[in-house]
């Protein structure tokens, strides 16, 4: 279960794609969770996915 406030789920995926993912799509397959809504919730407190860092930034 990923946190439902944005900034503690900021620092939990940033923290899971360094460690252990290749990719956001990579950790939302395997924990079952919606990219867009990760993505939708991160916007909100102005992150965006960067693919090519392969962090919220």
């Amino acid at each position: 279960m990923i946190p439902k406030d944005p900034v503690m789920l900021l620092s939990y995926i940033n923290t899971k794609l360094r460690d252990f993912y290749p990719s956001l799509a990579a950790l939302c397959e395997d924990c079952q969770e919606s990219e867009e809504e990760i993505k939708d919730k991160l916007l909100g407190i102005d992150y965006t996915y960067d693919e090519a860092l392969n962090r919220f930034m």
